[in-house]
């Protein structure tokens, strides 16, 4: 018999976010993303650049999540995030700085700009917006 729930757990290098019991997790996968259910397949996923959500007894809060690795097995899911916020602690005003900055950067031209690490930070912007947007109830095309 499947079981009815299973334990979500969420670190990062610096703390542990979210432990609790969970019908239902979405994940940012390095590829698309991924809905697990109790009684998932066993795997191991690389985490992308995203929002995480997951569907609890109380109301649960969307998280931006950087990258890194979960762990799939019937009864848990354990997020290994190089870095996870959750909705209320991101600061808008900041998501939204970096996010002008970034895009300066980008449309600059500069040859010796590191693209990678430009366009890393524009994304992690972009998700950290959205995030607190929606947590907030605010539009996707407000400032």
């Amino acid at each position: 018999m499947l079981p009815e729930a299973m334990e979500l757990v969420i670190v990062t290098p610096t703390r542990q976010l979210v432990r609790t019991r969970t019908k239902e997790v979405t994940l940012p996968g390095a590829n698309g993303y991924l809905g697990v259910l109790p009684g998932h397949a066993p795997l191991m996923t690389e985490l992308g650049i995203g929002e995480l959500t997951f569907q609890g007894a109380t109301k649960s809060e969307p998280l931006s999540v950087i990258r890194g690795f979960a762990e799939v097995l019937p009864d848990r899911v354990t997020v290994l995030a190089e870095t996870a916020e959750l909705a209320a602690e991101i600061d808008l005003a900041r998501a939204e700085e970096a996010k002008a900055r970034a895009e300066k950067r980008l449309a600059a031209g500069d040859p010796d700009i590191d693209w990678d690490r430009a366009t890393v930070a524009l994304q992690r912007a972009l998700i950290r917006i959205q995030v607190a947007r929606k947590y907030r109830g605010v539009p996707a095309n407000s400032r």
